[in-house]
């Protein structure tokens, strides 16, 4: 084997203990599925010290675009108000550091093709968060209506696994690699929505459902 990505999460720094969040930032469990996703990184990390494994660790943070599960955050506020002014959504304040998918696959394709950063965590992200209340202002913007913003209670997290807010610290993949991101959230949105609207038919707007 000559190179093995191992995909985790910025969730595994629970919420943000000093920002932007580096990858030296405190890992916390959370979550169960924080607390999965630091177990498989160590479990990994493990066996590049071990046995010289040629392991590199690529920490996402909130990746989204076409082709994104219904259930996640913002094809689901698309899907919502491409058929009406009304969104359901649970907590409107977390704050996430959004990444377009061509950003993402572009990171991990710089990463894996770096003669360095094994046996290292890199991060993917945009060095800047929005909260779930901006981003629905945004989208609604975009589309050209004006949201009437409901509350639903099966969309809000158990209140002590919610991560506040993350930010990502690009500052390593800017530096050892050729990465460079390429949309902005606006112009990613756009390509996002006009991929749901051109694919109505796959999302169910009235369901909570993957």
């Amino acid at each position: 084997i000559e190179k093995l990505i191992i995909t985790s999460t910025s969730e595994t720094y629970g919420s943000a203990q000093h920002i932007p969040m580096d990858e030296k930032h405190e890992l916390v469990g959370q979550s169960p599925y924080s607390a999965s996703k630091i177990a498989a990184d160590q479990l990994s990390l493990s066996y590049n010290k071990s046995f010289g494994l040629p392991i590199k660790i690529v920490r996402p943070f909130n990746t989204f675009g076409p082709r994104q599960s219904a259930r996640a955050i913002i094809p689901s506020i698309i899907s919502q108000l491409i058929k009406s002014d009304t969104v359901q959504v649970g907590n409107l304040y977390p704050k996430r550091d959004f990444t377009y998918v061509r950003d993402t696959v572009s990171g991990f394709y710089e990463i894996a093709s770096s003669d360095k950063l094994f046996g290292e965590v890199t991060n993917i992200g945009m060095n800047f968060s929005i909260s779930i209340k901006d981003l629905i202002s945004i989208i609604a913007n975009i589309i050209g209506v004006n949201p009437y913003i409901k509350s639903d209670r099966k969309r809000i997290r158990a209140e002590q696994s919610e991560v506040d807010n993350l930010v990502c610290d690009n500052s390593k993949i800017l530096s050892e690699t050729n990465w460079k991101p390429k949309y902005s959230i606006e112009s990613a949105l756009e390509e996002t929505i006009g991929w749901v609207k051109d694919n109505k038919s796959h999302f169910k707007s009235s369901i909570y459902n993957v």
